[in-house]
């Protein structure tokens, strides 16, 4: 077909979408109404077994939606906390890491991953992304490394793993820890090369995770948790989210106020039971994306490792020569929402100047930075929606 032929029929493929947007279902970037009224009878019980109870603080349904997701993870604990950014927090602490002590993460991530690390008055050290993945590049791990480094924390970014089998030799063999932030890849699976798999957060010495409502596993507030096989590591863990407590009014070790509420525990029990089929149908609407806007001039549909299974918290574009404020526009003239994850560095923001780092010093956070554009992605999108949003996409660039 000749290049003239391709873009009118592009253009006609638009204009007949474009017809029916009025009576199309709005387009959201997260579309959690929908999918509370989906799940609504179940959601709507839960939430009042617990406000019958009134046990609202660590009631039992706490605990057993940390028995339930330790199964799922396939992991001997889950400790929940407050959010995300507590478990983080918690996690360096009780890994004992101490003032000046060298963290190794990401420039391309959200800010809670080194804002707890300069909170304990640890020392962040950046490194860039993969190109292609936008995980943390191991080879920029591993420049690095030096005596004074304790801990990587490895972000699962947009919903798949991080190379973790490279990185756990690099852990064993300079005796580091390893926090996983799984925030983003809650159900994604990691392959190792003799074939095992494992759930992302279940590798490193803990994982992390938010239950932010945008998650893919996520409650209707904050909430958070912590993963470990170690049972010595899970109680201490269990007593700095409650005070530095392990038997009431006794404070063996200083701790924090960070406790998952027993409504949003019962919310997420209905969740997690749903949850592979949530990622499912992230999965599927990602499929659509990549089959309407792979082989697009100027556009790179997300990389799948070889590694990971990728359950999409975000379906992130790269768009190439400028032209990404340029689309998102023309979108949001349509009205599709669009986001871009992250438009700031890390080694640029106002509030981390201090870790010293030149404005040119990270080239691949730089660019991404530039050129990434996230599409709406949640469990609801349904056909009409997604050929319209790609119909947009392909008419501007055909």
């Amino acid at each position: 077909m000749s290049s003239s032929a391709e873009k009118a029929l592009n253009k006609i493929y638009y204009l007949r979408f474009s017809e029916n947007i009025r009576k199309m279902k709005k387009i959201e970037m997260v579309d959690l109404r929908s999918q509370y009224e989906r799940l609504r009878a179940d959601i709507d019980s839960a939430v009042a077994g617990v406000i019958s109870s009134t046990a609202f603080i660590r009631g039992p349904e706490v605990r057993l939606f940390e028995e339930e997701l330790q199964r799922y993870l396939g992991i001997r604990n889950v400790i929940s906390c407050g959010n995300g950014t507590d478990a983080l927090q918690i996690a360096m602490m009780a890994l004992g890491l101490r003032p000046g002590d060298e963290v190794i993460t990401t420039d391309f991530t959200f800010i809670a991953t080194v804002e707890v690390i300069e909170l304990l008055g640890l020392k962040t050290v950046l490194v860039e992304p993969d190109n292609g993945t936008f995980n943390i590049s191991i080879e920029a791990i591993r420049k690095a490394i030096t005596p004074k480094t304790r801990a990587i924390v490895p972000v699962h970014l947009f919903g798949q793993c991080a190379d973790m089998e490279p990185i756990l030799e690099l852990a064993r063999e300079n005796n580091l820890f390893i926090i996983e932030d799984v925030a983003q890849a809650t159900g994604a699976v990691y392959r190792f090369s003799d074939g095992t798999e494992k759930k992302a957060g279940t590798m490193g010495t803990i994982g992390c995770t938010s239950f932010f409502p945008s998650k893919n596993l996520g409650c209707y507030g904050d909430g958070g948790a912590l993963f470990t096989d170690n049972d010595e590591l899970a109680a201490l863990i269990r007593s700095i989210t409650n005070h530095g407590m392990k038997v009431r009014y006794y404070h063996d070790t200083i701790g924090v106020n960070s406790r998952l509420d027993t409504i949003q525990a019962a919310i997420l029990r209905v969740k997690l039971r749903h949850l592979d089929e949530f990622n499912k149908s992230r999965m599927m609407a990602a499929g659509h994306y990549d089959h309407e806007l792979s082989g697009l001039p100027g556009i790179t549909t997300p990389v799948r490792s070889s590694f990971s299974t990728h359950i999409f918290h975000q379906y992130t574009l790269r768009i190439d020569g400028g032209e990404r404020n340029s689309l998102r526009e023309c979108l949001e003239n349509e009205g599709i929402p669009s986001m871009i994850y992250y438009p700031v560095p890390l080694h640029i923001q106002k509030a981390y100047l201090h870790l010293g780092y030149g404005p040119d010093e990270f080239p691949v956070t730089n660019r991404l930075s530039g050129e990434v554009l996230s599409l709406p992605m949640h469990t609801e999108l349904d056909e009409e929606q997604l050929s319209y949003i790609t119909g947009c996409i392909r008419s501007k660039f055909n």
